[in-house]
């Protein structure tokens, strides 16, 4: 795979965008983190709901999202505001050690009036947008790629032609160095036999079934018959009729290269390859536990279409589907339709694929970009107090 055009970070992987990020770690701040967004030009903000309520593995998952946030490849500044000063400072320092430009204000150093805080992060802001500008892209090997992959909304189209052309690109991508995780994990009930065949060896095969099992048991102890849920109304509307049907093209994604491990919602790959992250399937946390493992881009196929992408990560949207592909026009980065249809090779499409990813790598925009379509949802494990 040829190069691409990114932003090089004093340590971990370089970035593919160059975010200065207003990031709000309690949710007493999160409306003025919005406030100061709408202010600036040329920012991402994030924020969160939550704060002093969360217990146990649930507040692990949380903070060291808020810290992975800050440290993202793709963000080269980060103003973080809040009203818990230990965990404002926590997230600065972590940003701080990843050599992100960083600020960190706090309501309390601020009175605890919203205006001030808000009139010094704007300050902070425009100050990094200022700086960040003047960064110049330079010549990168694709290897220093991470992809996060994730189908939605999806239809036959998508197992027999968009999941198998990402698994073409991943072979491509693992081949040359590079990394990719897939997730959702309920979507691997019914392909475990698949799933297993492809693990580099049998510790990996087991965690892989066990993951798979452990959400099947979830969902019988809660009383949810799986079809309806995954697949949703949507996909049964589109022609998937079970989760066996829906999990054997969603797999596709993973490609042919062996599975290297499995790795918990939201951490990074301690290697190149392919990883599968036991993670929730629904669109924004699955690609929120891309974002925080530190994926450059995501790779998101559709069968019907869906608007939604991360915040963090450029989110390459494709389908198969000849009729989405007319309806959808400025949703999606790529088609495949000539493949559907028998016009095209599988090979030929990954080649074009791969070419369109690298554009993106090196600054071209997605449509979900450009529509501000982004968030991050970190998912939630438990009760609050």
């Amino acid at each position: 795979m040829r190069p691409f055009l990114g932003f090089r970070r004093a340590s971990g992987r370089p970035g593919v965008r160059n975010h200065t990020l207003i990031l709000s770690v309690t949710g007493l701040t999160t409306p003025a983190a919005r406030r100061i967004a709408r202010s600036l030009n040329g920012v991402t903000v994030l924020g969160t709901q939550h704060d002093s309520g969360l217990l146990g593995h649930d507040r692990k998952v949380h903070r060291g999202a808020l810290a992975a946030f800050a440290c993202h490849p793709n963000v080269g500044g980060v103003v973080v505001i809040g009203a818990n000063e230990p965990v404002v400072e926590m997230v600065a320092g972590a940003a701080a050690s990843a050599g992100r430009l960083v600020e960190a204000i706090t309501l309390d150093a601020c009175g605890h009036d919203v205006l001030t805080l808000s009139d010094k992060a704007l300050r902070a802001a425009a100050g990094f947008v200022h700086r960040l500008s003047c960064q110049r892209r330079e010549e990168l090997p694709a290897a220093d790629l991470l992809l996060g992959l994730e189908c939605g909304r999806s239809d036959p189209s998508s197992g027999l032609v968009a999941n198998p052309l990402v698994g073409a690109v991943v072979d491509r991508l693992v081949d040359a160095g590079g990394a990719a995780i897939f997730g959702e994990t309920t979507e691997w009930i019914g392909a475990e036999e698949p799933l297993m065949r492809k693990a580099r060896d049998a510790t990996v095969a087991e965690r892989l079934k066990a993951a798979a099992a452990r959400r099947e048991s979830m969902a019988q102890a809660a009383g949810i018959d799986l079809t309806g849920n995954n697949p949703s109304q949507t996909n049964i509307e589109a022609g998937l009729s079970s989760i066996e049907e829906k999990s054997l093209g969603a797999i596709a994604k993973a490609g042919s290269r062996p599975i290297q491990g499995v790795i918990g919602y939201g951490e990074a790959p301690p290697g190149p390859g392919v990883w599968a992250m036991d993670a929730p399937a629904y669109a924004p946390e699955s690609l929120t536990g891309f974002s925080t493992a530190g994926s450059s881009m995501a790779l998101f196929t559709t069968g019907v279409g869906n608007s939604y992408v991360s915040a963090l990560m450029p989110t390459l949207k494709l389908t198969g589907n000849p009729a989405t592909a007319r309806r959808v026009t400025q949703q999606l980065e790529f088609e495949a339709s000539a493949v559907f249809t028998g016009e095209e090779s599988l090979d030929a499409a990954a080649d074009r694929m791969v070419d369109r990813l690298l554009e993106i790598a090196s600054g071209a925009l997605t449509w979900g970009e450009i529509l501000g379509e982004g968030d991050e949802a970190i998912s939630r494990f438990g009760a609050v107090l």
